[in-house]
């Protein structure tokens, strides 16, 4: 049998080489059918590998039939789910597929979900509904294009199996999403080796950690030094990221520590929501009865995430080090948000100092205004013109999409673009349209939309508007 494209890349045995104390190893399910739905050739180059040379039967080999490939491991942890701690985690429908060097230097990983049941499952099917798999490709695509550091889908498989859920009238169908990010390792990876007191095993996993993906503080000697720097950089990573969601306008729904990745980075899509109207009680999940996971409490709960990762760490470097570092996370996250919120402004290098007051007046808007939340960046997208620099009174005239209720409310914001336009240098003003462009993507996700998306695919298995919608994020 011929070698699949996948088979060609250079895995590292990287996680493996932890022992199994970290994983268990497990068998991929066996499914009917094998219909590849996505596939992201924009990661192909990243791989290494040319998208003209690997064909669909290459996806549906690798990540449908998991052919070639072994071992596959069900990655042990557990977690914080909703406050209270869970010891019963683990990969309970997917597993670790395997590790490779990127082009760029750096270590991926390659996940699945959906791909059967694991010594983790709990009970469960393993699998994963067309539908999630459907909303996560969905998801992880536009908040990457939004400049979210994230998880990057690569490819969805359908499997040709029915299955039952218990808020579902009717079966659905099954998919295996398989996805690409530089770690799966979770807060909650740590949190299970200090349940089993084990730090010898903490200390093993932290060093792992820093030579693969902080491997630049390999050149500080002092080990306690060496760990708290990590944790500085971790409490950076996970403040810029808080600070793109909220940019981005997006409620995650479910920030269980499970769902941290010590690099920083989004996964992990369920209940996920992107705002339709600026509200920072908004939340994502239906069961997220008292707002924890709330739009506007992520950051909140991020540096709640992180105190209880001190737990495992206090056990290798100080307590106090890291509760000292953890103090950075507001203004971190404050300043990042605000670069982005004025970079969806359309001001690249504008100082956060001098936008911030522009920013603080979007916000007031956008609580008040009858128009969406990415409507509204949108719109600026569309409708700038370099006219505004002239007068307030040609900022969004005659907008198709703001009322007149909403031009009178816009008036504070109109006047205080203008000044900017006013200070800023012909250079800085002409960069406007393309920072708009690549700030803010003609996309609006909202729920209706997804559900119109998922109707015609599950009704009339037409799956135009969802590489419609993809495809339009890219412009």
């Amino acid at each position: 049998m011929p070698l699949h494209a996948f088979q060609t890349l250079a895995y590292e045995p990287a996680f493996l080489s932890l022992g199994a104390e970290y994983w268990d190893e497990v068998q991929a399910a066996s499914f009917p059918e094998h219909w590849l739905r996505f596939r992201n050739d924009d990661l192909l180059p990243l791989m290494g590998l040319n998208p003209a040379s690997v064909t669909d039967s290459d996806f549906i080999a690798a990540f449908g039939q998991f052919q070639g490939r072994k071992p596959l491991l069900a990655m042990r942890y557990h977690g914080y789910q909703f406050g209270e701690y869970n010891p019963r985690l683990g990969d309970g429908r997917g597993f670790l597929y395997g590790q490779f060097r990127g082009v760029d230097g750096c270590l991926y990983d390659l996940g699945t979900k959906g791909s059967g049941t694991t010594p983790y499952s709990r009970g469960g099917d393993g699998r994963l509904t067309l539908k999630g798999g459907v909303r996560e490709v969905l998801a992880s695509e536009l908040l990457h294009r939004l400049g979210v550091p994230t998880f990057r889908s690569l490819s969805l498989i359908e499997t040709g199996e029915s299955l039952w859920r218990g808020d579902e009238p009717s079966p659905t169908r099954s998919s295996v999403l398989v996805r690409l990010g530089r770690s799966h390792i979770r807060f909650g990876t740590f949190e299970r080796l200090h349940y089993l007191k084990r730090p010898d095993l903490i200390r093993q996993l932290l060093d792992h950690v820093i030579d693969y993906y902080y491997p630049h503080l390999g050149e500080i000697s002092d080990p306690k030094e060496r760990y708290g720097q990590f944790y500085r950089e971790l409490v950076a990573a996970t403040a810029d990221l808080a600070a793109t969601w909220l940019a981005a306008g997006f409620c995650h729904g479910v920030l269980n520590t499970d769902n941290m990745a010590i690099t920083g980075e989004s996964f992990d899509y369920g209940p996920y929501r992107f705002l339709e109207r600026y509200d920072l009680g908004f939340t994502a999940a239906y069961f997220d009865y008292y707002g924890r996971y709330a739009y506007g409490n992520q950051p909140a709960i991020c540096v709640w995430n992180l105190e209880k990762l001190q737990a495992p760490l206090s056990f290798v470097m100080p307590l106090e080090a890291m509760q000292a570092a953890l103090q950075s996370f507001g203004d971190r996250c404050r300043h990042t948000y605000l670069k982005q919120m004025l970079r969806r402004l359309g001001w690249q290098t504008l100082p956060v100092e001098r936008g911030s007051l522009l920013v603080e007046q979007t916000q007031e808007f956008l609580s008040r205004s009858t128009i969406s939340y990415p409507q509204f960046f949108v719109s600026l997208r569309q409708e700038f013109s370099a006219q505004w620099v002239v007068d307030a009174a040609h900022i969004f005239r005659e907008s198709p999409t703001l009322s007149s209720a909403d031009q009178t409310l816009l008036g504070p914001w109109k006047a205080t673009y203008v000044q900017l336009l006013q200070e800023a240098t012909p250079e800085e003003r002409n960069a406007i349209p393309a920072t708009l462009a690549a700030a803010n993507p003609l996309v609006i996700l909202t729920q209706p939309r997804i559900e119109t998306i998922w109707q015609a695919i599950d009704t009339e298995n037409d799956w135009a508007l969802f590489n419609a919608t993809l495809a339009a994020m890219k412009a």
